[in-house]
């Protein structure tokens, strides 16, 4: 067992459930770690249940306010009129809200937590990256901001310098607005362009504060980028940025919604690339954090073709074992997959993609290409604050 690396994982979780036909479908999280068991993972790794994020904990993001609306509507969800984000259509109330959601913010706080005191080098929470919620309402399909408050503990630990990467196909808006004016925290966006998806933020000039200018990096890339051009983006910003700013703990946001199959967005991306993308993750953790790295789900609605399969890679890349992209589905997974959803499973570990990407510092900029021109806006907006050119 590799004892460095915890797999977060508590079976209640799947009570974050807000009801039949809500995209949110918590089989997406069974499924993965049945995936994870299959593969024998669970046995690379040690499986830590941690407790529920508790009032203190919570409040180190979330106001007071908010939190007690989100104990009322979960002790009776017929009270629930639409404030503070609750009983929307994409925030339903449900019973036991607030415990499934504590439940699923405490398994990030105890990753944060394991990997800030050394009992693991890294750590995963498939079940977090609900980054859309805000420190007074809910968004977005999410309740706690995991994700916030994973980074909030890391500083109140005594963290100088937590570098947070979302990859999510929806801008990380919460995380960014929870550090916008904090130095100690560098927040990188990539999603899709806001001009044609919710939350309709991250632009290239969303920067940070007065007093952390720099601090939040946004690229917004256009629908129907595919996995050469998400690809070319993250390897034009991510790695020269994390370099510069030297992290102490990296954190990551893994939302596999980017995938030319999820409903609910309009970008192109395979699972290969997206298991790239986690590889290069565990790298730039190496390379510049001492191998600190706690890596979070977040969004993904094709719950059975890409989920499953995109964060059982990533437990597998965290875990140094990683899973042959050409292997097999196990028949056992195949199976549960059909008794619980009755939908067929994915027979394999790739979508048959050997994701390629042109270099920028090898290429250049192609200003008639509409990706790289998202790229230099970027770089442009952001580079300068923090010593780098554009």
């Amino acid at each position: 067992m590799n004892i460095r690396t915890h797999l977060m994982w508590d079976d209640a979780v799947t009570g974050y459930d807000f009801g039949p036909g809500h995209p949110m479908d918590p089989v997406r999280l069974g499924l993965t770690m049945r995936l994870v068991e299959a593969f024998g993972l669970d046995g690379q790794v040690k499986v830590v249940a941690a407790r529920a994020a508790g009032e203190s904990t919570l409040r180190l993001v979330h106001r007071q306010d908010y939190v007690e609306a989100v104990r009322r509507v979960s002790a009776d969800p017929t009270v629930a009129d639409g404030s503070y984000g609750l009983g929307t259509a994409d925030d339903p109330a449900f019973a036991g809200m607030h415990e499934a959601s504590a439940l699923i913010a405490g398994q990030s706080v105890g990753a944060a937590e394991a990997v800030w005191s050394g009992q693991a080098l890294r750590a995963v929470n498939f079940t977090g990256g609900l980054h859309h919620a805000m420190a007074g309402s809910a968004a977005g399909f999410c309740v706690y901001n995991d994700a916030a408050l994973a980074i909030a503990r890391l500083l109140e630990l005594g963290a100088r310098r937590v570098a947070y990467v979302d990859v999510d196909v929806h801008h990380g808006d919460g995380v960014q607005a929870a550090f916008w004016d904090d130095p100690r925290v560098l927040t990188i966006s990539l999603h899709e362009h806001p001009r044609t998806l919710f939350p309709q933020t991250g632009w290239p000039t969303e920067t940070g504060g007065p007093e952390a200018e720099g601090s939040a990096v946004n690229v917004a890339l256009p629908a129907g980028t595919g996995d050469e051009g998400w690809l070319r983006a993250f390897h034009a910003v991510v790695p020269e940025l994390l370099a510069a700013f030297q992290p102490e703990v990296l954190v990551t946001q893994h939302g596999a919604d980017t995938h030319i199959e999820d409903p609910l967005a309009h970008l192109a991306v395979t699972v290969d690339a997206q298991r790239a993308v986690a590889e290069s993750c565990r790298r730039l953790a190496d390379e510049h954090a001492a191998g600190r790295w706690i890596a979070l789900g977040g969004g993904g609605y094709a719950v059975v073709d890409v989920v499953p399969r995109t964060w059982t890679h990533l437990v597998g890349i965290a875990a140094g074992h990683p899973v042959d992209p050409q292997a097999a589905t196990p028949d056992s997974w195949r199976h549960e997959v059909y008794a619980r959803t009755r939908q067929q499973a994915p027979l394999r570990m790739t979508d048959g993609r050997q994701p390629r990407w042109r270099d920028w510092d090898e290429w250049g900029y192609d200003p008639a290409d509409a990706l790289d021109r998202a790229v230099v806006a970027t770089r442009r907006a952001s580079f300068p604050a923090l010593g780098l050119l554009p």
